[in-house]
């Protein structure tokens, strides 16, 4: 008997150990690019666990302004759930580090999130946007 409870406890924890492995590759970074006229972004994202960022959309990467002399500005925007879009800004002629959490501030685990890379046009011409790449959490 004290040799299958040995066994079935080295089964567990097997799967315990093989579980949560399974975990941390679903939480892992993956690649993103946008790009737009005047306005690229390379990076990474993930979702974040619960109670970690607040569960959050996490992007990570470099946001270019791509073409120099237009005057304008470049940002990143992100919506989740059902809240309003957020702007990270970016800068003009220049690249700059983007590491932002988006996430939902009446839950533990932001679900569903939308992200963009725009070029501020100012306020008479409408901003030329990447389009808009939807992520839900598995």
């Amino acid at each position: 008997m004290g040799k299958l409870r040995k066994t079935m406890t080295a089964a567990v924890v097997a799967g315990l150990f093989f579980g949560g492995a399974g975990v941390a590759v679903a939480d892992s970074w993956h690649g993103l690019k946008m790009r737009s006229t005047g306005v690229f972004f390379k990076g990474n994202y993930k979702w974040e666990p619960k109670f970690v960022h607040r569960g959050g959309f996490h992007i990570k990467g470099k946001l270019q302004d791509t073409s120099l002399n237009d005057g304008h500005n470049v940002y990143l925007r992100a919506r989740v759930e059902a809240y309003d879009w957020t702007r990270v800004k970016g800068v003009q002629k220049r690249s700059v580090d983007v590491d932002h959490v988006f996430f939902d501030g009446a839950v533990l685990e932001t679900g569903k999130s939308w992200i963009q890379a725009c070029r501020d046009r100012g306020s008479l011409r409408p901003d030329n946007c990447s389009p808009a790449r939807a992520f839900k959490r598995r």
